[in-house]
């Protein structure tokens, strides 16, 4: 809920000024926010003016009218910090508290913005490793949260995701804190394999939830960050009050991890050389909570069995390291009309294993598969790396 405290200006005086800024007036608005909590109970967005309406002069123009209510469609793309963003560009606020209370000046009135934090609010940083492709995400603390358990407190942990392609594969979570409203977490958590082109695109889901020992864990609040609001390698701090739950919309593929491929056409030996590098934040497939996962490389079509290779079985893990290379003699030419499956498999003794995910690179593909394979064909002898998304598609047959 957000509460407007409209005030009339008394001094124009610097120091008069400060002492709007005193304990007094934060303690009015507080007031004020606590007595329409009690009273009403509204979804967090609506706007309520407490006092007397005020009419700006003529020659002042009129605040901007809310943006519409955003659609199914839009919420992968939500952000909280523009949601918050309700006061005029062109206005400077006297002073900030919390992140949830602002005081400005606008047409002659002191207006007092108390966003109320009833769910609590979350301190993190962001951290954009172009080189390594790594998002660095520290979870430093949160304050206020909303009391989930009988004793009046909470077990409170952060759990983190990428939209749109939200999976288990790519959530990330910090430990449980026991009994506290005020948890200080510290902790780092890592996305590898995030690439330029996602960090255009995608938005991260922070979300609070209170564990349950012997139940179901309860949401307690969530904010997004749009991650092409980062600049590359320059870390950005955040304090946000945490929001009600924003739906997710479904998509028909979902992201299974990631895989570092690297790809050189070998001029002299008229060779293709692929290497499995390594795979990150692979969705478990045991009852264990991990895979044992193993990677297939095939280049189609009309290669015969000689276009069929995988790796070495790795035990107990959804970060696999690999580094193997398979080699296929071909002209440079025929590389245009060819295609590479790439594609992770869970090892299952005495039964079928579990397909995880795949990817395909080839003049037929898109992003970054497309990309990748048209840097090989460009530039010969030179050896290129890139990550991959590896996807649970329908439409896209590997074959075990």
């Amino acid at each position: 809920m957000i509460i407007l405290l409209c005030l009339p200006e008394r001094s124009t005086e610097p120091q008069q000024h400060k002492s709007f800024g005193s304990e007094q007036w934060v303690q009015t608005a507080k007031t004020t926010a606590d007595s329409c909590n009690e009273g009403h109970s509204h979804p967090a967005g609506p706007v309520s003016r407490v006092g007397p309406p005020v009419n700006p002069p003529a020659n002042n123009p009129a605040p901007s009218r809310p943006p519409p209510d955003r659609t199914e469609e839009d919420n992968n793309d939500y952000d909280s910090d523009d949601a918050s963003k309700i006061i005029p560009q062109n206005l400077k606020p006297l002073f900030v508290e919390d992140k949830c209370i602002i005081t400005f000046i606008f047409c002659n009135v002191y207006v007092c913005v108390f966003l109320t934090a009833t769910l609590g609010s979350l301190e993190f940083s962001l951290l954009y490793e172009q080189e390594n492709h790594a998002l660095h995400c520290c979870i430093v603390k949160a304050k206020g949260l909303k009391a989930m358990d009988s004793n009046g407190l909470a077990d409170p942990y952060v759990k983190l995701h990428l939209l749109p392609g939200a999976s288990k594969s790519n959530k990330l979570r910090t430990k449980t804190l026991k009994n506290t409203l005020n948890p200080v977490w510290n902790e780092t958590l890592v996305y590898h394999g995030i690439t330029d082109e996602e960090m255009s695109r995608k938005t991260l889901r922070l979300s609070v939830s209170d564990e349950d020992t012997f139940g179901h864990n309860e949401f307690i609040g969530e904010t997004r960050v749009a991650l092409k609001k980062l600049k590359f390698n320059e870390k950005k701090n955040f304090s946000v009050c945490l929001e009600r739950v924003i739906p997710v919309k479904v998509e028909n593929s979902e992201e299974r991890g990631r895989i570092l491929i690297s790809l050189m056409y070998n001029s002299q030996q008229s060779r293709l050389i692929v290497g499995v590098v390594r795979c990150a934040h692979l969705a478990a497939m045991d009852s264990n909570g991990y895979s044992d996962p193993f990677v297939k490389v095939c280049l189609k079509p009309d290669m015969g069995k000689k276009a069929k290779n995988k790796t070495q079985i790795k035990k107990k893990t959804l970060n696999p390291e690999f580094n193997e290379e398979f080699s296929y003699e071909i002209k440079h030419g025929e590389l245009a009309k060819k295609t590479l499956d790439i594609s992770v498999w869970d090892y299952d003794m005495g039964k079928s294993n579990d397909f995880i995910g795949g990817c395909q690179l080839g003049i037929q593909a898109k992003g970054e598969c497309l990309k990748h394979w048209y840097e090989c064909l460009k530039n010969k002898d030179k050896k290129i790396e890139r990550w991959h998304v590896l996807l649970n598609d329908n439409t896209t047959q590997f074959e075990d």
